[in-house]
């Protein structure tokens, strides 16, 4: 009997169940709507300021190392008394924090505001969503948490865009402050749905093991999948973390005018969309590790070739092609993290593996920005990302074969189609 076997022992799925993708879905599309802005603010910054692009870019890296330590608590949390409040918390700090952008007028203040954003909201936000919709759902998880996951792309998309429309309108300042109203307005009643699901609970009953530290037969243990899954996220993230951020300074660069540049990360995130669905679904098909590994290598192939594609259209292809596989890896990273943990610490695992993701992230941003400070162009900084790749890669197949050849048959069958 595999772990999707014990469906049959849970609840009808209830109907609330997509209903909560909906809500996870749009409080996503806020979450990593603000992430993706980051790079969009960059040149306006460093106009203002004469700050360097490695100091701006740092803003993502505090956003991304303190939405890393913090999901871990978020988790642990949410493990304990459930989402919802977590969630509404969550809301709240975006929207303040990202208000509190609005009076940016040092670096250090710049830090601490995108400090709380990925501390108290981002990270408050993401971890414990991610563990509860996947509990709603007895069949077709993968897809569930894709749909999910799809939010974060249509967010990377909308927000950095209307971002860029705000500042030509307007300024920086007004951006920042529109952006922290909206997230209240439309976050508060999203975060009001939040749910936990009973199946999770059912779930939760069935693989603890109060009187041993063992897990049931179907699953490896997660002191063996953690230290896998948590290097596997950090590598991948250092790659995909790099066109996220800095692209946009990149299309700049070449001459275009700054609507034109925002519009790459703009279709790169539309793709996504499409990209995390196709992940998740994927997942259901072949096994999420088979589906990361194949996202996984599609991303890599691809991100060396932005430094070299200069037409607009040619780079609005490129851009669109990789952000289905790089969306496809964010889902993959969340499915086989849920496939492969137990229930009654899904949650807390789950902020371990997002926290090496988000450090992943907080690495390559600001390593593509200091890189670019040194060589004076972006090569380089694509070429590490491009080797994070890799070693992501040679780490997946590493773990494919100690699932393999480790006598856990039953979570191979499911996470390794043969």
């Amino acid at each position: 009997m595999s772990v999707q076997d014990t469906s049959a022992d849970l609840p009808p799925q209830p109907p609330y169940a997509w209903i909560m993708v909906a809500v996870a879905f749009g409080l996503q599309t806020l979450s990593f709507g603000g992430v993706g802005s980051v790079g969009v603010f960059l040149k306006p910054l460093t106009e203002e300021f004469g700050w360097s692009r490695g100091e701006v870019s740092a803003g993502y890296s505090a956003l991304a190392l303190s939405a890393a330590a913090f999901g871990i608590l978020w988790g642990w949390l949410a493990d304990r008394k459930g989402a919802r409040h977590i969630a509404l918390f969550g809301v709240l700090m975006m929207g303040i924090s990202f208000f509190a952008l609005s009076w940016t007028g040092s670096l250090w203040y710049y830090y601490l505001m995108y400090f709380a954003f990925g501390a108290l909201g981002n990270s408050a936000v993401g971890t414990p969503i991610y563990a509860t919709v996947g509990y709603w759902f007895t069949r077709n998880q993968g897809l569930a948490i894709g749909v999910m996951a799809a939010g974060g792309a249509f967010g990377q998309a909308v927000v950095p865009f209307a971002a860029r429309l705000l500042i030509s309108a307007w300024d920086w300042q007004t951006a920042y402050a529109v952006i922290g109203i909206s997230f209240l307005v439309i976050g508060i009643p999203l975060a009001l749905l939040v749910r936990d699901p009973p199946a999770r609970l059912v779930v939760a009953n069935r693989l603890a093991t109060p009187e041993s530290a063992s897990e049931p037969e179907h699953l490896a243990p997660p002191a063996l999948v953690l230290p896998f899954l948590s290097a596997a996220a950090f590598f991948c993230c250092i790659c995909m973390s790099v066109p996220i951020v800095h692209t946009v300074a990149l299309v700049s660069d070449r001459g275009f005018a700054p609507e034109a540049a925002a519009s790459v990360l703009l279709v790169l995130m539309i793709a996504g969309i499409g990209g995390r669905i196709l992940g998740g679904r994927l997942a259901d098909m072949v096994g999420p590790l088979n589906g990361w590994m194949l996202m996984s290598l599609g991303q890599t192939a691809l991100v060396f070739a932005f430094p070299f594609v200069e037409g607009l259209w040619a780079t609005w292809v490129l851009a669109a092609i990789f952000g289905v596989v790089y969306s496809g890896d964010m889902s993959s990273i969340l499915v086989t993290a849920r496939m492969m943990l137990p229930a009654r610490i899904a949650a807390r695992s789950l902020g371990i593996v997002i926290f090496f993701g988000w450090l992943g992230m907080g690495t390559g941003a600001w390593g593509g920005g200091a890189i670019f400070d040194v060589a004076g162009d972006y090569v380089w900084s694509y070429a590490v990302a491009a080797g994070g790749g890799i070693i992501n890669l040679l780490i997946l197949m590493t773990f494919r074969i100690v699932l393999a050849n480790g006598g856990f048959s039953r979570s191979s069958s499911l996470l390794v189609r043969q």
